[in-house]
């Protein structure tokens, strides 16, 4: 087994996690298989119960694990399926320490830093490194490792000590540390500055670690000379030093380390035995893609209406698989955050200006996307936004909070039965649209929502969502909830038009709804984000971004297919007319300037 460690210093959020994905990238088109793991020094057990705005979003995997958002770029990068324990927490290592100590595994010892959490630091690290990620069930032969924070952080030293000692126990030619380091580039001077960079890596060697690349982020590209000054003031050859500057795409990243030979060194320092000069066709498809983003002219606007919307990172799963879709439809994603409560009576009152803007913003936009949260705070805007698209035949997908708030704002006003509303909001409400699901503990928060891979079936009848997954029976999506919708209400809701397409095994929770007679009105209770891909959209991403831009149409008429000419710069289905049987009121004529013509709607 081979391991690649990546560190960090100067600051945290220089982008360890793309970069340590982008050296997964590179080795598993060299026809590598490659693990990752993700260290936060933090002592939560895991991101379960963390607010967006600490860490940005909790990401799930399919085992039900609440993890680091880095792991979701491992996954989307790597097309990988993590476990739970990829993801390192100091509590993780304290809490194992901990029960083993109770047990009596140490014979008495006085239970240490080091050697006892040093060493079930470097065991978990070698125990996971050879966990299979794959569906071929092939054994990871290069484990990458991110170790959260900055060197330095007090948190950290503890795992800096482990791979200290990891260093020598799994031998020189099986292990590599890439520290990654800001050069930053004053505006006063407008020249790139080396100094934090060579005491970062000045306190790294302190702790015995000597990294062997250096990769310098930058807001702009790096000359030589700077280079050439890294490598002499860090011990280190120039073509050790790899630097990265801002970039149009993330999807760059690889390509431009790969540009600086670093699949050379690697094959080198590891003895990967990887054949050199790599084929003319090497990651072909990643450069396609990454061209492809970069030139995309057509713009979809999305507003995403959330609680978390400070932060982007809160939403980075969802922006992904927005960016996913919107790539595979041939548009360029202009994503407006608006704030849930802005859109609020409330906030009309107290602040006319912030009120007006967000409405604005949600009227501007050719779709709309409300997901997941938690808490009462911001609950009466999604709902406003449903309403909103609802009426108006706006695209709309909600997710989880999203797909509840669409629901109870039906129930208030299609229903009218007043005061519906989710026990989460108001447990005495008359109307218990949205209930809490029997095995949820209310005394304890950490891990007791329904977690991970859960398959939902699909009804017979022939929706927009099941046609846009290829018409399956049934399909394994992740979840993360506690609530649900409640079944007394279903026939009621189903009735009046809002169907509810897709449920568990036993029919009993309530997994999609769509809207009869909407062009696009869908809301899912699990996470269809966590699954998208880079080259594999996530279905219900897609489609709404398909409604969006006027192409969903056609694309299920298709089979679930974009034709070269949709993907060139025709604006919508009208450029390509569908034969089918419809009665002459469905025929409707477009006073669309862009679109002039006769179409058909999407009833």
């Amino acid at each position: 087994m081979k391991y690649i460690l990546v560190t960090g210093g100067v600051i945290s959020g220089v982008g360890k996690g793309v970069i340590a994905s982008s050296f997964g990238t590179i080795l598993k088109n060299c026809g590598i298989h490659v693990t990752s793991i993700k260290i936060d020094p933090y002592i939560n057990i895991d991101a379960g119960t963390f607010s967006p705005y600490e860490h940005g979003e909790v990401y799930v995997l399919d085992d039900g694990g609440e993890v680091d958002l880095d792991l979701g770029n491992y996954e989307r990068f790597l097309d990988v399926t993590l476990h739970k324990d990829n993801n390192i927490t100091t509590g993780k290592i304290y809490q194992s320490v901990i029960t083993r100590e109770r047990r009596g595994d140490y014979l008495g010892k006085t239970v240490q830093v080091v050697p006892h959490i040093t060493d079930a630091i470097q065991e978990w690290v070698e125990k996971m490194a050879h966990q299979s990620v794959t569906q071929d069930g092939n054994k990871p032969e290069v484990c990458i490792v991110e170790l959260g924070g900055t060197i330095g952080d007090i948190e950290g030293m503890p795992f800096v000590e482990a791979f200290r000692q990891f260093q020598f126990r799994v031998k020189r030619e099986n292990f590599c540390c890439a520290h990654v380091s800001l050069v930053p580039q004053p505006r006063s001077t407008g020249e790139p500055k080396t100094k934090p960079t060579q005491s970062s890596v000045r306190e790294l060697r302190g702790l015995g670690l000597s990294p062997d690349l250096i990769v310098c982020r930058s807001d702009q590209p790096i000359g030589d000379s700077v280079k050439e000054k890294i490598s002499n003031f860090c011990h280190v050859a120039p073509e050790q030093v790899i630097t990265i500057h801002d970039l149009s795409s993330i999807y760059r990243v690889p390509l431009l380390m790969e540009h600086q030979k670093i699949i050379e060194f690697l094959n080198d320092r590891l003895q990967l035995n990887i054949s050199m000069p790599r084929p003319r066709h090497f990651m072909r498809k990643w450069r396609d893609l990454a061209e492809r983003i970069d030139h995309l002219r057509k713009e979809v606007n999305i507003g995403l209406v959330g609680k978390y919307t400070k932060l982007e990172d809160s939403y980075a799963s969802v922006t992904k698989a927005l960016q996913h879709s919107a790539v595979q439809a041939g548009y360029k994603l202009n994503l407006t955050y608006i704030e849930a409560a802005s859109l609020e009576q409330a906030t009309k009152a107290e602040d006319p200006v912030l009120y007006h803007e967000a409405w604005q913003k949600l009227c501007k936009s050719d779709g709309v996307i409300v997901p997941g949260g938690f808490g009462k705070r911001g609950i009466e805007g999604k709902m406003e936004a449903c309403k909103w698209c609802r009426e108006n035949d706006k695209p709309f997908l909600g997710i989880c909070l999203g797909l509840q708030a669409a629901v109870i704002e039906f129930a208030r006003n299609v229903l009218h039965l007043i005061g519906a509303n989710s026990t989460e909001i108001e447990p005495d409400t008359n109307h218990p649209i949205v209930i809490d699901m029997p095995e949820h503990n209310q005394g304890q928060m950490g891990g007791t929502m329904r977690l991970g891979k859960r398959r939902t079936r699909f009804t017979a009848a022939n929706s927009v969502i099941k046609q846009l997954y290829g018409n399956k029976d049934d399909i394994e999506e992740r979840h993360r909830h506690r609530y649900e919708v409640n079944p007394k209400y279903v026939a009621d809701l189903e009735a009046a038009g809002l169907k509810f397409v897709g449920h568990d095994d036993d029919k009993v929770r309530m997994e999609v709804v769509e809207l009869e007679g909407h062009r696009y009105y869908v809301a899912t209770q699990y996470h269809p984000e966590y699954l998208s891909r880079p080259l594999n959209p996530s279905p219900p991403f897609l489609g709404l971004i398909l409604a969006s831009v006027g192409k969903l149409q056609s694309y299920l008429a298709r089979g679930c297919r974009l034709s070269p000419r949709q993907l060139s710069d025709n604006d919508s289905d009208e450029d390509y007319p569908i034969v089918t049987k419809l009665p002459l009121e469905k025929l409707q004529i477009s006073n669309d300037s862009r679109n002039p013509g006769t179409k058909v709607s999407d009833n």
